[in-house]
């Protein structure tokens, strides 16, 4: 395996893993993504047993010990679990995210106390870039979703939102969504949640010119059209599993 670099927008960057071995024949992507600036910020630290291989790929882009700030959609191995050896190696660096993750999972599984964001709050990483985090509970899953919503260049960095199979490139104009609807299909991930429509039409709002998916290659072009898009398709199925 390796982890490839590509620049999704203006100094967001794109750490991208493709493994052949999950859902073969199309594989699967693992994507965590680099923001620069002042204090740079990950979002997504990767499965434990691929830090070596993201450690080397973002120390192409900057010394790791330069990272600040490390975020991430939910608790989960592929979202958070080389979270520790990410610490290690930048000693500056804090957790972020939200009320629910801290209390129950992260005060206890980090190894520094994470820094608790409210729904809505914004840090200022300088050079320009500042991110805005958003609560998601249970959207797709997990009741301490959230995801990032980087400002400057109006990029939402999705977490498991529009996961599809493959190893497509690293930032398309195509559809997001029909690969997406395929891949709840085969997966079921989504805790089809009554609320998941409302909260993905919510994130339209930030009108997107950037979706930084963490599974799958990141769109370029309507975000907030995609979001709304997708959130009929859930809307769809949570009707026909009350039903």
């Amino acid at each position: 395996m390796e982890t490839r670099i590509s620049e999704i927008a203006d100094g967001i960057y794109r750490l991208s893993t493709f493994v052949p071995d999950i859902a073969p024949p199309a594989g699967f992507t693992f994507n965590q993504f680099l923001i620069l600036g002042d204090e740079p910020l990950m979002f997504h630290t990767g499965l434990r047993r691929m830090f070596p291989l993201n450690r080397d790929a973002l120390a192409r882009i900057i010394p790791p010990e330069r990272l600040r700030w490390i975020a991430f959609g939910h608790f989960e191995a592929d979202e958070c679990g080389a979270m520790n050896e990410w610490l290690v190696v930048a000693p500056n660096a804090e957790l972020a995210h939200g009320h629910t993750g801290c209390m129950v999972s992260l005060n206890d599984m980090a190894d520094r106390a994470p820094r608790v964001l409210a729904d809505g709050e914004t840090i200022d990483l300088g050079g320009g870039k500042r991110v805005r985090y958003i609560d998601t509970p249970h959207t797709p899953h997990g009741w301490d979703a959230g995801v990032v919503y980087e400002e400057s260049t109006t990029t939402l960095l999705c977490g498991d939102l529009f996961t599809q199979l493959g190893d497509g490139p690293a930032l398309t104009e195509r559809d997001v969504v029909g690969p997406a609807i395929a891949a709840e299909d085969l997966f079921k991930y989504s805790s089809l949640a009554p609320s998941m429509g409302t909260t993905i039409r919510s994130l339209a709002g930030t009108s997107p010119r950037t979706l930084a998916l963490m599974h799958g290659p990141s769109f370029s072009g309507d975000g907030a059209a995609a979001l709304r898009t997708l959130a009929d398709d859930y809307d769809r199925r949570i009707r026909t599993a009350a039903s």
